[in-house]
């Protein structure tokens, strides 16, 4: 028996996070948050919470429902905290770099959480480093507290402001005070983050879902370049920054985000089903079956099937828990991490044609598995279609992606990857009907994984990643 990485071939979704004040149970509600927020990232989680003088910490390797027994829970006493899930896109995949970070500096007892990518962090790394600086993570959040502590202001949102002003790239955070709340989004507003209400309580979260969870109310989007500073006084909005063009991640209503959230203001099942639609138009397939891959590819299937008028059916099953890991037997089985994870109903297949809908493709490889899964399944004809445009571009704004050399659209025409994954035909949704999904008339989105053009100077992290590669 050997033990296998179980590669699911996605992007891997980025970080998730939380904040809660002014509720006796806020370690409650922000562990709930996080629960919700659970696909955001599975690597580790952790909640920093304050009784109005100190912060308690737990935070560990593993996923959210195995770290917070009643126990741990316990030991996070007051009416404030915030909460991170995470995947690691800057920084090792370690305890160390678990969020949220929380320090003792000149500017008070803190935590923050982030979520996002900060591009210019390696270069402030070294300047910091060389100014005396002691880091005691590999994370670019870490960078921040640095740039803070440094900050001549006094008050910690004027450090804070401070230290944002510095930095460049992607950036939602929750930072927790003993005795207050912050809730930032960068200037561009790449990653999101809502604000919530729950009786005299206040919420914030990456997705809406996770008010939904706890009953809360959503009220708005933290707007790009403002910080939301929540204390005892009430919420005061503060504009740290101008705002910049707009350039909302297009990516989180493809496939990140969960379909029953509002994202950037607008429902993310709504866009999906959009997507469907639109590359039912652009890509119409002559088969007898629309098959999802589950789950990201349902909503979009669903879309495509209402408008060809092709029934839908769920011809693929998805197991659900199975994990990063698994033990293969020593007789290798071909396809065994995807048979893991997904299985063929053959009596829906058997002699049918089929369109296949998913969200993306990323190496091609996990695809051919299920093409070549399908027509042993006895499909006579698998038709694939992709509800978003060739990715051909890694993303620098917090989402784990293979590098460019490792996009199979980069590299190849679509015939070529048609001709790869074994399918009968292929089509990907044009960058025009993509907008048009979301409602991006005014280009506010970044889609820059499917343009190769970005919004922010990457000359940093074009370095570090130079160096790493030496």
């Amino acid at each position: 028996m050997k033990r296998i990485l179980i590669d699911d071939d996605h992007f891997h979704d980025h970080c998730g996070i939380v904040g809660v004040y002014g509720h006796a149970e806020a370690s409650k509600l922000a562990y709930l948050g996080l629960y919700a927020l659970q696909h955001r990232g599975q690597e580790s989680a952790g909640i920093v919470s304050t009784d109005g003088s100190h912060l308690s910490m737990v935070k560990a390797m593993g996923l959210v429902q195995d770290i917070f027994s009643s126990e741990a829970l316990a030991r996070l006493p007051g009416h404030a905290a915030i909460g991170h899930t995470r995947y690691s896109t800057a920084g090792d995949s370690s305890k160390l770099n678990a969020q949220p970070i929380l320090i003792d500096c000149n500017k008070g007892h803190l935590a923050i959480g982030h979520n996002g990518n900060l591009t210019n962090a390696a270069e402030w790394r070294r300047k910091l480093d060389h100014r005396g600086s002691i880091f005691q993570t590999s994370s670019d959040t870490e960078v921040i507290f640095h740039l803070m502590a440094r900050s001549s202001a006094r008050h910690l949102t004027g450090a804070l402001a401070d230290a944002l002003r510095q930095v460049e790239g992607a950036y939602s955070l929750v930072l927790l005070g003993s005795d207050e709340l912050y809730a930032i989004r960068d200037p561009r507003g790449f990653r999101p983050l809502a604000l919530g209400r729950l009786g005299e309580a206040w919420i914030v979260a990456s997705e809406t879902c996770a008010f939904d969870l706890v009953g809360a109310s959503y009220l708005r989007d933290v707007e790009p370049g403002e910080m939301v500073r929540i204390s005892a006084a009430g919420l005061e909005s503060i504009a740290f920054a101008p705002e910049k063009q707009h350039q909302y991640c297009i990516f989180e209503h493809v496939y990140f985000a969960r379909p029953d959230s509002y994202v950037f203001g607008r429902p993310v099942n709504e866009s999906r089903e959009m997507l469907g639609r639109l590359l039912a138009r652009e890509h119409p397939a002559p088969t007898d079956l629309v098959v999802p891959v589950p789950d990201s590819g349902v909503p979009a299937a669903i879309g495509f099937a209402l408008e060809s008028g092709i029934p839908f059916r769920m011809g693929l099953i998805r197991n659900h828990y199975v994990g990063r890991t698994f033990i293969e037997p020593e007789q290798a089985i071909r396809d065994f991490g995807v048979k893991l994870k997904l299985n063929p109903v053959r009596e829906l297949l058997e002699g049918r044609r089929v369109a296949l809908v998913d969200d993306s493709i990323v190496r091609g490889t996990t695809s051919r598995k299920i093409v070549r899964m399908l027509r042993e399944a006895g499909a006579s004809e698998v038709h694939m279609r992709i509800s978003c445009p060739p990715t051909i571009s890694p993303c620098y704004y917090g989402i784990d992606t293979p590098t460019r050399e490792e996009l199979i659209a980069a590299q190849h025409s679509i015939e070529e990857i048609r001709d790869f994954v074994g399918a009968d035909s292929l089509g990907y949704l044009s960058l025009a009907s993509l907008r048009r999904a979301v409602g991006d008339a005014e280009e506010r989105f970044c889609t820059s994984c499917y343009t190769g053009r970005y919004p922010t100077e990457l000359v940093q992290l074009e370095v570090a990643v130079e160096r790493q590669s030496r």
